[in-house]
């Protein structure tokens, strides 16, 4: 092992005055940690919002940092989204960042993996503003296997993570059929028909706020349902909290198949967030800040009112009405009832809900499958840097690898014997 400085130089970017921002034509890209957040950049910096001159870094008493750069967030709460990132030509960066430039004896990829299995907070100062110092980074041990074998550790894990990004894409195609479905079932061609329409209140057989009760993660009790556990629609139950309450209690917070929760306390972009409880039976209850809402089956289907309540012109209605307090938005009960919900045919209903419970089914499975994948590719990182990965492959190329071991010495000016190295250490 090798402390990180050993093979990467540690570097904090610089100030950047914000009469020196909004230029994206010059020469060096200078990225802020929201830059993180671009579509397209999610491993790589390909896209930027702001770029400077060779002359205004010289003004600001910054410099631009080579191709294979990795950068993080090192200040504030942006260190706990745990972005790691790869710059893709000369570059800088605002010092709310800090950038490992990789030594010839590591490749960039490596060092982006090894920093994936990295937990930066663990390395961050404690207090209101936490931090991370570039004298704690440069001394985290960093195991560093011969090129040969992190090129095959890159490889392993590219592929891992290739067909990760495969299931994610599959998952978001199949996400988008229900908002198509909706629209060709009960679009604006359909809606100009002589259908009914009521508040939503009058098509409730139900509506009520979640339970108060104190919530726990150590299983004890009741399997509770909040914000945090609704995904795109669907009740993610490895996210649920529990309450100990007694059994009168939990069936009166109890959720029914065909009920739709939905977000009306929350920040902005989570009002109006819903999810369509279609699991098997069983005491599933739901806390504060969702609202149950249970459908008159005689009128509208769980399938149909939960579609329409995720429509975007519904969702920009709710958040068009809500009220704002200090990190918080909120709607009440009339806010949610108000709504003038149009009553299609029930037949048209039924056959739509058909339709999304066979997506549903899919979905549920595609999220087993990305999860199962998920502790897969977390495996193959943690193996990878605890030098099990490779172990065959290694003993079968040993003498390989011994000389490449012997050239990186060279190139990290290392003494070639154990004895030395601990002479040169102390």
């Amino acid at each position: 092992n090798l402390p990180l400085y050993r093979v990467a130089d540690l570097e904090s970017g610089f100030g950047f005055p914000r009469d020196r921002q909004g230029d994206s034509r010059q020469e060096f890209p200078f990225f802020r940690v929201s830059d993180m957040n671009l579509e397209g950049n999610e491993v790589f910096m390909h896209n930027h919002t702001n770029t400077v001159s060779a002359k205004t870094l010289g003004d600001l008493g910054a410099r631009a940092f080579p191709p294979g750069t990795v950068i993080f967030p090192k200040i504030g709460a942006a260190i706990a989204t745990e972005k790691k990132r790869i710059l893709t030509r000369p570059a800088t960066f605002d010092n709310n960042v800090m950038g490992a430039v990789p030594s010839k004896a590591v490749e960039s990829k490596y060092l982006y993996y090894w920093f994936l299995q990295l937990r930066l907070l663990d390395f961050a100062n404690p207090g209101h503003v936490p931090s991370i110092r570039k004298s704690v980074m440069e001394q985290i041990p960093f195991e560093l296997p011969p090129l040969s074998e992190q090129r095959r550790i890159i490889d392993l894990l590219d592929e891992a993570y290739r067909l990760q990004k495969l299931r994610s894409d599959a998952y978001a195609k199949t996400l988008h059929v229900l908002p198509q479905l909706f629209e060709d079932a009960f679009g604006e061609a359909v809606s100009t028909q002589n259908w009914e329409r009521r508040p939503l209140g009058e098509v409730l057989e139900l509506i009520r706020n979640g339970t108060t009760a104190e919530q726990n993660t150590e299983g004890r009790g009741y399997p509770v349902t909040r914000i945090e556990t609704i995904s795109d629609g669907i009740i993610d139950s490895n996210r649920t909290r529990w309450v100990e309450i007694d059994e009168q209690e939990a069936l009166k917070w109890r959720i029914h198949i065909g009920d739709v929760l939905f977000s009306h306390i929350n920040s902005e972009k989570q009002i109006g967030k819903t999810a369509l409880y279609l699991g098997v039976p069983q005491t599933l209850i739901h806390g504060m800040n969702l609202l149950l809402l249970r459908p008159k089956t005689t009128k509208v289907t769980p399938e149909y009112l939960h579609a329409l309540l995720n429509t975007q012109k519904v969702r920009a209605h709710y958040r068009s009405r809500c009220k704002r307090a200090v990190n918080q938005a909120s709607l009440n009960q009339k806010d949610v009832t108000s709504l003038q919900v149009l009553i299609p045919p029930l037949n048209l209903q039924r056959s739509f809900g058909t339709k999304v419970r066979k997506i549903q089914d899919v979905l549920a499975n595609q999220i087993s499958s990305r999860r199962k994948l998920d502790q897969i590719v977390s495996l193959l990182l943690q193996r990878a840097f605890a030098g099990t990965l490779t172990t065959k492959w290694r003993d079968v190329r040993m003498n390989e690898l011994f000389a490449e071991s012997r050239l990186q010495e060279k190139l990290l000016n290392l003494p070639s014997s154990p004895a030395e190295r601990l002479t040169a250490e102390a």
